[in-house]
C-alpha cells in the first residue's frame, strides 16, 4: 500500500485518521507527498461534496513508481498523452476535470452539424483533440482502474463493480457549460425483477436532465454506458437492447444500424467468436415526450471476461494469459489514436528491473513497424515484442515479484 508524507506524518489510506490528515492538510494547502520514489512525487488534496481525496498532479501518472496506485503509463505507451491538458484539463484548485468532447449533447431537430471547414484567406487554427465517444470510455474505465489487473482482483468483478466505479469515476468530471457529467451520464444498475417498478422510477430520475426538453431550441442529449445484450428488430427499424435494461430500448433507424455494423464489423465479430466476452456500448440519445429513447451516436468497445477491453482475438490471447498467469499488469488504452497506429496493449508491472511494455505487432507494413521500433526506443521500460507474422505467442517477460491487490477491483 502507497505510502503519504502529509506535513510533518506518514500515512497509508486504509489508516485510521487518514481523512482527518486530508483535511487538515486541505485547509492548510499543504501539498502531500507520495513515497513510492525517492524523491517523493508531490501530490494534492481536492475537497468534493464534503470528502477531501488525494490526487495525482495534471500529466504526473507516469513520474509515480510503476507499481504505485498513482502510476499512469506514460504518454508514448497509450493515447491519453494525446489528449490530456487540450480535452482533459484538470483543476488542482477543486479537484474537477474539465472535459472537451468532440460529439454534441444537444440537438437541434432538421438541422445537420456545420461541415467542418476553414475560410479562403482566414487564419490557420491549431486542431485541438478532443474526446470522442470511445476515447470518453476508454478515459472513464482508465480513471475507474478498470484497465488495471491484479491476481487478487479474480472472482470480484461483475456489473455491481463496473457500474459503482464507472460513476465514481464521472463525480468530479465536468462538461461544457460547467456541468457535471454525473449529471448527464446514464449506467444501468443491476436489474432485480422483483424491483422493477422502483428501477423504473429511478431510471427516469436519472434522465431528468433529458426529460427536461423544451419546445423550442436545442435538444438535451444524454450519455449512457451499458453491455449490449443485442441488436433486434423493431416496429420502425430496430433497437439496442442492454442487459440489466430489459424494459426501456433504444432505437435506431436503418440507416444507423447499417452504419453500426460496417464501422464495428471486427468488435461484433469479436464478441461472436469469443462467448466469454462482453460487447460494451458508449453513446449519446435522446428522449421524447413519452419518454422513447432514440440513439443519436454510438460506439462499441469489446472486454475480456475480467472486463478488461481488448482490440483483437491476439490481445485477448494475451490479457488471458496474463491474468491466468497471475500477473499483475495495466491495460494500455488506444483513445483516439487511429487503429493503424502502434500503442503498448499493456505494461507488466511486476518484472524487474522495470516494468515490461507489450507490444503486439499488428502488420508488417514498413512505415508500422518504423513506428514502433521507435516508441520502444524512446521508453524508459523493457520491452516485449508479439511479431504479427508468428502465429503463436512468445513467452511472457519473467515475473520478479508477486504483489497484492492495489486500487479497485
Amino acid at each position: 500500500m502507497t505510502s503519504y508524507m502529509i506535513g510533518e506524518e506518514t500515512s497509508v489510506k486504509d489508516e485510521p485518521g487518514f481523512n482527518a490528515l486530508l483535511a487538515s492538510a486541505y485547509r492548510a494547502k499543504i501539498r502531500p507527498k507520495c513515497l513510492c520514489k525517492t524523491p517523493p512525487v508531490e501530490m494534492y488534496v481536492a475537497k468534493l461534496d464534503e470528502k477531501f481525496f488525494i490526487k495525482r498532479m495534471p500529466n504526473s501518472g507516469s513520474e509515480h513508481h510503476f507499481g504505485c496506485d498513482s502510476f499512469d503509463p506514460p504518454p508514448e505507451l497509450s493515447g491519453l498523452g494525446q489528449v490530456q491538458g487540450t480535452a482533459i484539463k484538470e483543476n488542482t484548485q477543486d479537484g474537477t476535470t474539465e472535459l472537451r468532447f468532440d460529439f454534441s449533447l444537444t440537438k437541434v431537430s432538421g438541422r445537420k452539424p456545420p461541415e467542418k471547414q476553414e475560410a479562403q484567406g482566414a487564419s490557420v487554427k491549431a486542431v485541438v483533440s478532443k474526446l470522442t465517444l470511445i476515447s470518453t470510455l476508454h478515459y472513464l474505465w482508465e480513471e475507474a482502474h478498470l484497465n488495471r489487473w491484479a491476481p487478487a482482483m479474480s472472482g470480484k468483478r461483475g456489473w455491481f463493480v463496473i457500474h459503482k466505479y464507472l460513476l465514481q469515476a464521472a463525480q468530479s468530471k465536468r462538461v461544457k457549460g460547467g456541468m457535471s457529467l454525473a449529471s448527464v451520464l446514464f449506467i444501468p444498475e443491476n436489474f432485480v425483477l422483483e424491483n422493477k417498478e422502483e428501477i423504473a422510477r429511478r431510471r427516469m430520475g436519472q434522465m431528468v436532465h433529458a426529460t427536461n426538453n423544451v419546445a423550442k431550441g436545442p435538444r438535451k442529449l444524454m450519455l449512457f454506458i451499458g453491455e449490449v445484450k443485442q441488436i433486434e428488430n423493431a416496429w420502425f427499424g430496430h433497437q439496442l437492447v442492454l442487459k440489466h435494461l430489459p424494459d426501456f430500448h433504444f432505437l435506431m433507424n436503418e440507416d444507423m444500424h447499417k452504419r453500426i455494423t460496417k464501422r464495428f464489423e471486427d468488435e461484433l465479430g469479436m464478441r461472436r467468436a469469443a462467448e466469454d466476452t462482453h460487447l460494451m456500448c458508449v453513446g449519446t440519445f435522446s428522449l421524447s415526450a413519452s419518454a422513447t429513447a432514440t440513439l443519436e451516436e454510438v460506439a462499441l468497445m469489446v472486454v475480456n471476461q475480467n472486463w478488461i477491453p481488448i482490440e483483437s482475438l491476439a490481445e485477448k490471447q494475451l490479457i488471458d494469459s496474463l491474468v491466468a498467469s497471475g500477473r499483475k499488469f495495466t491495460k494500455c488504452l488506444r483513445y483516439n489514436i487511429a487503429r493503424d497506429k502502434p500503442v503498448a496493449c499493456a505494461l507488466a508491472t511486476d518484472t524487474s528491473p522495470t516494468a515490461t511494455a507489450m507490444y503486439i505487432a499488428r502488420n508488417t507494413d514498413k512505415t508500422y513497424r518504423e513506428n514502433l521500433e521507435e516508441l520502444i526506443r524512446v521508453s524508459e521500460f523493457d520491452s516485449w515484442v508479439w511479431p504479427a507474422a508468428e502465429a503463436c505467442m512468445p513467452q511472457l517477460p519473467a515475473q520478479a515479484l508477486v504483489h497484492q491487490s492495489q486500487g479497485n477491483p
